[in-house]
């Protein structure tokens, strides 16, 4: 047998052969030949089932194919239907949220009249302003449920309107469907056209504004201005600002102006607002009694007395500052709080400037009626008082009446302190002409005292250089002078600018003082005169603030100079001529005792007589007024009279009758007796032989003929 067959491989089972001999290759071999004979097996059954299937998916191919074909329409009704389902859908759904609109209108409307009862009830102010927060809060709500309805009534219409008109044309629904959405169409209408009007101006809604509106006054009128009237003549208080209102009220006027305003009520909360915080911060002005601004034209002024237009000033002075600083100050931040949410913030400040018009108009007016009456010197004072409280208020007024709404209410205030500024160099610049033309229309002062209208400026030009006015006259000056000369001008300084205004007032005193002192026919009562009338301008002037302004060595120069230089002319000519008559050079050329005799006892007359009608000029025809420089000249003068009169007895007494002159003592006596002030003396002195023999007084230096710097006596 060949070895190359396959049965060559299988081994022989017949005859005895020891199996441990068997070949294990040849057992594999067979073991994958069963194997094989399996698998081929398989891929025959398999290759069988694959063709029954491939049979059977042709048959199923063949059945989806004719159900696909009939499917086909149905599918496309089901799209459109869908189609038409979101269309329909589209147009009920903002209907449905306009009909949840309305319900929720309804069910707000219900709690408006709930709380409205609850309003009623409530007694306690605290409870009732939390009730009416929760009424501000619903009719809130009630205004954005009606705004929501306007805003989305007509859309949801319009919709519907489409849907309807499309499924009338296209009648892609049934007749019943159409007919419902008709008439939910016609229904909306009415509900739009009529309901929504009425809710909105003619229902609840609109009572509940009403409401609003007489609360939002109540609270208003009940916010006052406290302590006004503690505050008047209390020149320590502080003027500060304080709240109206507290939180509470202040939270609830600005829901309530908020919601007004979101109702197209914005005028009429602003009407309310400013006619009653006007007449709050009136009525707490009026407490002060301010009846002198009711008389504010300048003849009415005029025509006042000057003590009535003196506090009138006065009361204006602090009444202004009190109602700027604390009553619109108060005024302005209740504003600010309950409004500045209203409109953006752009109307509170033109309701405050509305407020405050009316009150800072009157203040104004009777400002400019001073500024503008007659200017005489008395007023200046309080024209600088008016001038400095604008001066010290010029700040806060800016930051009060700051922006376009107070730029009229600044621009009153900058033309009353220009009226001012005017009127008070007006007045002093007057006085000063009035002095120097002697306009006061009287003649000089016939006992050669002190001028009225010396005296008058003196204690006038005192007064001016004190600290409470030197300083608002000095700004007068160089606001006067910036205007003149232009800003960028350099002006003195102010010390400079009223050292210099009031010195050239001093000088006009003087010119009419020299202007008095020629019309004197006697020209010892003129040097008297003088010497009174610059002796009295010295020693007021002195150690005062007026004195150190112009200077001490000005006011020597100027005044305790030209009155020693006075007082020695006095001497000279009163009492230098009387001296004379003592002197010894007629005696020089008498032959014997008896002409010399004659001769002496001749100038003892003369010289009686003479002191005789000095003694009653000076106490009939004029007067020192001032103690000191009365007593200076009495030492002056006892020293030249009583000294020549005393070396001439000592000489000459021997010719004269012993009873026909008084001792030297009792003459010194009486010749210190002229200036003691008021006392009379004998009108025949070389008669009285009897006179008391009065002590002479401690010794005074006579008054200089040259410049010398005598010493001051204060």
């Amino acid at each position: 047998m060949d070895s190359s067959h396959p049965l060559s491989l299988v081994p022989y089972r017949g005859g005895s052969m020891d199996p441990k001999e068997n070949d294990p290759t040849l057992a594999k071999l067979q073991s994958a030949c069963s194997d094989l004979k399996k698998l081929l097996r398989s891929s025959a059954d398999m290759e069988s089932s694959l063709e029954k299937m491939d049979t059977n998916f042709d048959a199923f191919q063949e059945t989806l194919s004719e159900v696909s074909r009939r499917v086909a329409p149905l599918q496309s009704v089901a799209i459109a239907a869908k189609a038409l389902d979101t269309r329909i859908n589209r147009a009920v759904s903002p209907a449905l949220v306009v009909l949840e609109s309305f319900k929720l209108s309804e069910s707000l409307q219900r709690k408006l009249l709930q709380l409205t009862s609850e309003l009623s009830s409530k007694d306690a102010p605290k409870k009732r302003l939390k009730a009416l927060i929760k009424y501000v809060d619903c009719v809130d709500k009630l205004n954005d449920a009606i705004g929501s309805i306007s805003l989305e009534c007509e859309p949801a219409i319009q919709k519907l309107q489409e849907v309807v008109e499309f499924l009338s044309r296209t009648r892609a629904t049934d007749q019943f469907r159409t007919h419902r959405l008709r008439e939910t169409l016609i229904t909306l209408k009415a509900l739009y056209e009529t309901e929504l009007e009425s809710m909105r101006f003619d229902g609840l809604l609109d009572e509940a504004l009403l409401n609003l509106q007489d609360e939002y006054e109540g609270i208003l009128q009940q916010l006052r201005h406290r302590n006004i009237g503690e505050l008047q003549g209390d020149v320590t208080a502080e003027m500060e600002a304080c709240d109206l209102g507290t939180d509470l009220e202040v939270e609830l006027l600005r829901r309530i102006s908020e919601t007004l305003a979101a109702n197209d009520c914005l005028d009429i909360c602003i009407d309310i607002f400013v006619k009653v915080r006007y007449r709050r911060a009136a009525k707490a002005l009026m407490r002060l009694n301010p009846d002198y601004l009711r008389t504010y034209t300048p003849d009415e002024i005029d025509n006042m007395e000057w003590e009535n237009l003196e506090s009138a000033t006065a009361l204006w002075i602090q009444h202004f500052e009190l109602a700027v600083k604390k009553v619109l100050v108060s005024e302005k931040k209740l504003c600010k709080q309950v409004l500045s949410g209203t409109m953006e913030g752009l109307i509170w400040t033109e309701c405050f400037v509305k407020i405050a018009d009316k009150i800072m108009a009157v203040f104004f007016r009777f400002g400019e009626g001073v500024a503008r009456s007659s200017k005489e010197p008395q007023k200046l004072f309080k024209l600088l008082d008016m001038f400095d409280s604008l001066e010290k208020l010029k700040t806060q007024i800016s930051e009060i009446f700051e922006g376009e709404a107070g730029s009229d209410i600044c621009s009153r205030f900058r033309e009353l302190t220009k009226l001012l500024v005017h009127a008070t160099s007006k007045v002093f610049w007057e006085f000063g002409l009035q002095i120097e033309g002697n306009q006061d229309g009287f003649p000089p002062p016939q006992d050669a005292s002190v001028p009225k209208l010396v005296r008058y400026a003196i204690n006038y030009l005192k007064y001016l250089a004190s600290e409470s006015y030197r300083a608002p006259m000095a700004k007068v000056l160089r606001t006067e002078q910036i205007w003149k000369a232009g800003v960028l001008s350099q002006p003195e300084s102010d010390e400079n600018l009223l050292k210099d205004a009031i010195s050239s007032i001093m000088e006009a005193i003087q010119r009419n003082v020299e202007s008095k002192k020629s019309r004197y026919r006697d020209k010892i009562l003129s040097h008297v005169f003088a010497m009174n009338t610059y002796w009295y301008i010295y020693m007021r002037s002195r150690n005062s603030e007026l004195g150190k302004l112009v200077g001490d060595q000005w006011m020597k120069k100027k005044y305790k100079i030209v009155a020693e230089e006075s007082a020695y002319m006095y001497q000279k000519q009163a009492w230098g001529s009387l001296v004379k008559l003592l002197e010894e050079e007629d005696l020089s050329g008498q032959r014997n005792k008896e002409s010399t005799g004659a001769v002496i006892r001749g100038k003892m007359e003369a010289f009686l007589d003479g002191f005789d009608e000095i003694s009653n000029r000076q106490r009939t025809s004029y007067i020192i007024p001032d103690a000191d420089l009365r007593m200076q000249l009495r030492g002056a003068t006892v020293k030249l009279v009583v000294t020549a009169y005393t070396e001439f007895l000592t000489s000459y007494s021997y010719f004269l009758p012993p009873k026909s002159y008084l001792p030297p003592d009792s003459f010194q006596d009486m010749v210190g007796h002229l200036f003691n002030g008021g006392h009379r003396v004998s009108s025949r002195l070389h008669k009285d032989r009897t006179a008391a023999d009065y002590s002479a007084s401690g010794e005074i230096k006579p008054f200089p003929r040259s410049r010398s710097n005598a010493s001051d006596k204060s």
